[in-house]
């Protein structure tokens, strides 16, 4: 079964390569570290805060629910 952040982790880089941003871009939109948005999307997530979340929502233009979907 998959864990909560590795289904975010797996949305974030899905819809962030829909937008074919790539990782460096995507943290610089949300404003957050590019070696953080690394282990977002990696094996071994971080929890995250609301508000990183929030952030990475809209920059990837969804909302906070779409990338827990």
């Amino acid at each position: 079964m998959m864990t909560i952040r590795l289904k975010l982790g797996k949305n974030i880089k899905k819809l962030r390569q829909r937008r074919r941003y790539t990782q460096q871009k995507l943290s610089e939109e949300a404003s957050i570290d590019y070696k953080y948005l690394q282990k977002i999307e990696g094996k071994n997530p971080p929890n995250l805060k609301i508000e990183t979340i929030a952030r990475l929502a809209k920059a990837l233009k969804v909302t906070p629910a779409t990338l827990l979907e």
